[in-house]
């Protein structure tokens, strides 16, 4: 991996990384499902696993679609700055803290 100074960037190339590997999970999940076995896993925690990696990708695609239409970063329901640092931690966050606070109540 190349040395990254913009933590966008970084972020960026997190993300990419991120949905890659969820990808690449609910492919072999999806194969497992195939099998006679389920590839070892009960039926239904086949599909809790599938479902987290679907929605691996769908986080992670949308946090890369507001990145490409300049929206990343901005909060979906006041409109501020997410801090870079919670970004960094989770880099598909949709709202700043105080507004995911009031968002999951």
């Amino acid at each position: 991996m190349t040395t990254v100074h913009d933590p966008t960037e970084a972020i960026r190339e997190l993300l990419e990384q991120q949905f890659r590997a969820h990808t690449e999970r609910l492919t072999e999940l999806t194969l497992y499902s195939r099998q006679p076995d389920r590839g070892g896993y009960d039926p239904d925690t086949l599909r809790a696993l599938m479902e987290t990696a679907r929605k691996g990708i769908a986080d992670t695609a949308q946090a890369l679609r507001r990145m490409s239409d300049g929206t990343y970063g901005r909060c979906e329901q006041c409109g501020d700055t997410i801090p870079t640092a919670r970004l960094e931690i989770l880099p598909w966050a949709r709202f700043c803290v105080p507004c995911q606070r009031r968002h999951q109540d």
